[in-house]
């Protein structure tokens, strides 16, 4: 089981379903994510072979984590298997 927290609040948790790891990154399936705390950003990046990746923010106890994690909406073929899955900053939170 692997468990996404940040300010003692469960972002992630893969007890339901596997997360998939991808270049060393953590990325949960959707229904592992606890999308109560997450707010879409209007950050978007470009990777080479995965394509464009958007961001969410967190709001947690009145706080926010700007672009605590991404996910790809529309991938490329080669990262099909992540399509929607969400990976987190590990220096934004902490990955058990």
């Amino acid at each position: 089981m692997v468990k996404v927290t940040c300010k003692d609040e469960t972002l992630a948790d893969s007890e339901e379903s596997s997360p998939v790891v991808v270049e060393g990154n953590y990325y949960f399936p959707p229904e592992s994510v606890n999308k109560s705390f997450l707010v879409p950003s209007d950050t978007t990046t470009e990777c080479p072979w995965k394509g464009t990746a958007s961001y969410y923010s967190a709001q947690i106890h009145g706080e926010t984590v700007k672009d605590i994690a991404w996910y790809y909406a529309n991938p490329k073929p080669k990262a099909s298997h992540i399509k929607d899955h969400v990976a987190f900053y590990k220096n934004k939170v902490t990955i058990e």
